[in-house]
């Protein structure tokens, strides 16, 4: 029988208390970013909000706990941003235009970090036993968003950028899904050749792991080439963001298939809007009815993106809605 999974695409709006206080803390707006090796109090002010995110997802019953990447200021470049070999400079827009990180430029080895599993590792113990779930870029999209004066060739700095998040990702603690955001696979489309190198590179991240990795693009659909090729990678699922896309996402999976797990995002990351539990089971039933495989081993329920631009209250109750929409789901497929 199918399990359904509720879960969420991480980048977590932070608690309207924290904001306040790292704001006072750091003393600058809210776009200035820090260097990530923060201390004392802005350190304690992260800590007790990762308390709080943990207790709200398992108070909404959430199926996968997540730190939230709260000192993620960089956004999905947070993990290249933190680096010893990665220069930050100027402040560059992300593709949704509506929010900032440092350009990463990337300007020796990248070597192991540590940083996104130091995180993990508190959370885990905060988890308590709970089913865990990781968030890292999708190398193709950390790719597009540095810098290299390293390396010197597209294809080597995809690969190194691949090898970087593997070994980040081999000294997790244990958990259970690891979601890749590639919103670059639809908003920097990779060309002829790059496709195919984009798919090796999640394939390498998602052999570092025997956690269930989903490759989560979002923005949009993927193009009929690129889809077909992430076919290819070793993952055991693909999201599809059906909150900004429904044909094209439904035309992919109809004209080439799907993984044995499948991810819907039918939760809007970024509307104040919050979805009815019941609609969302809703739309669940209403995508399976539109493509000819049907029998998955999972289902994800999540966000299309990370609620980071959501009040807090909002981002709460799209969690609570998750949560038991796939209970309804698990429900109807009794």
């Amino acid at each position: 029988m199918t399990e359904y999974v509720s879960t969420a695409a991480g980048l977590f709006a932070l608690p309207d208390w924290a904001k306040d206080d790292l704001s006072d803390l750091k003393g600058h707006q809210k776009h200035d970013l820090i260097d990530g090796d923060e201390g004392g109090e802005i350190a304690s002010t992260y800590e007790r909000a990762r308390e709080e995110v943990v207790s709200v997802q398992r108070e909404a019953g959430l199926d996968r706990i997540g730190d939230g990447q709260l000192r993620w200021d960089d956004m999905l470049a947070h993990p290249l941003a933190v680096h010893d070999a990665v220069e930050t400079r100027g402040i560059v827009r992300y593709y949704d235009n509506n929010n900032f990180y440092r350009e990463p430029v990337v300007s020796g080895e990248l070597d192991f970090s540590g940083d996104v599993a130091s995180e993990l590792e508190a959370t885990a113990e905060l988890a308590d036993g709970e089913d865990l779930q990781a968030v890292l870029p999708g190398p193709y999209s950390l790719a597009e968003l540095a810098t290299d004066e390293h390396y010197g060739d597209d294809a080597d700095f995809l690969a190194a950028i691949a090898d970087f998040l593997a070994g980040e990702v081999e000294a997790f603690p244990e958990v259970e899904t690891l979601y890749l955001l590639e919103p670059s696979l639809v908003e920097d489309a990779p060309e002829d050749g790059l496709d195919e190198r984009a798919s090796q590179a999640i394939d390498t991240v998602a052999a570092a792991t025997d956690a269930d990795v989903v490759a989560h693009p979002y923005w949009g659909a993927l193009e009929e080439k690129t889809y077909a090729h992430l076919l290819d990678a070793d993952i055991d699922a693909v999201g599809f963001d059906f909150v900004s896309e429904q044909e094209d996402n439904l035309y992919n999976i109809q004209e080439y298939g799907a993984t044995d797990d499948i991810s819907l995002a039918l939760a809007d990351g970024q509307n104040t809007l919050v979805e009815d539990p019941e609609a969302v089971r809703d739309r669940t039933d209403w995508v399976f009815d539109q493509i000819p495989v049907t029998d998955f081993e999972t289902v994800y329920l999540s966000t299309n993106t990370g609620t980071f631009h959501l009040p807090y209250n909002k981002h709460e109750a799209k969690l609570e809605i998750l949560a038991e929409a796939a209970d309804l789901a698990e429900v109807t497929a009794a």
